[in-house]
């Protein structure tokens, strides 16, 4: 299983590193910054680096060849089309939230806002739309009584993150298919950041 692996910072190369203990052959990082930590892991490790032409988006040109599947690990650029069928199993990434609840980029923020008593994450298969593609796997944990977002990302989310895609990945090499179920759209939230909450319902608030 050849891996193209897009992502930045600590938990790409939570990722990265969980990858490769794991046997998983990442044959080439994507990243929006060339100075990141998660390429200057992959170049202490000899994995090839490309930088993205478009920060937000990756285009099939930047996937390496014979890719098998492409992992988004803290990634904030979209995978085009293109790039998904590039590789043989298309992509997956990691959100943390049991999707389709709190799609977006402040899921864990969402979970400690709306004052979810559970939390978990979600292996789901990329798509053109943001983080409302099929379910590969899927668990929750319990939020804890005053717990912070980061202290929730760091003691639970996070480690859950790596074991299902370790799981996934396994299950893709041993059967070389890839779990899919459909989210429910019914239960579909939204998770933006919150400064960007606030201030579109600050108009609001003065008019009224």
């Amino acid at each position: 299983m050849k891996i193209t692996l897009a992502g930045s910072r600590h938990f790409g190369v939570e990722t990265f590193n969980m990858m490769r203990g794991h046997g998983i052959e990442v044959i080439r990082v994507v990243v929006a910054d060339g100075e990141d930590r998660l390429a200057a892991a992959a170049r202490a490790a000899g994995v090839e680096v490309v930088v993205q032409a478009k920060p937000k988006l990756i285009v099939a040109s930047e996937i390496a060849p014979g890719t098998d599947l492409i992992v988004t690990a803290h990634s904030h650029a979209m995978v085009s089309d293109g790039a998904l069928k590039a590789a043989r199993h298309g992509g997956i990434g990691y959100h943390p939230s049991l999707l389709p609840r709190h799609r977006g980029i402040a899921a864990v923020e969402w979970t400690i806002k709306e004052r979810d008593a559970i939390a978990g994450g979600t292996i789901y298969h990329l798509s053109d739309r943001l983080d409302a593609g099929a379910i590969a796997a899927q668990d929750w944990v319990f939020v804890k009584k005053n717990e912070t977002a980061r202290e929730l990302w760091e003691r639970a989310l996070a480690p859950l993150g790596l074991r299902l895609l370790a799981q996934v990945i396994d299950q893709a090499k041993t059967s070389g298919v890839l779990p899919s179920m459909p989210q429910d759209e019914q239960f579909a939230t939204n998770a933006p950041r919150l400064d960007v909450e606030k201030s579109h319902a600050a108009p609001k608030s003065a008019a009224s």
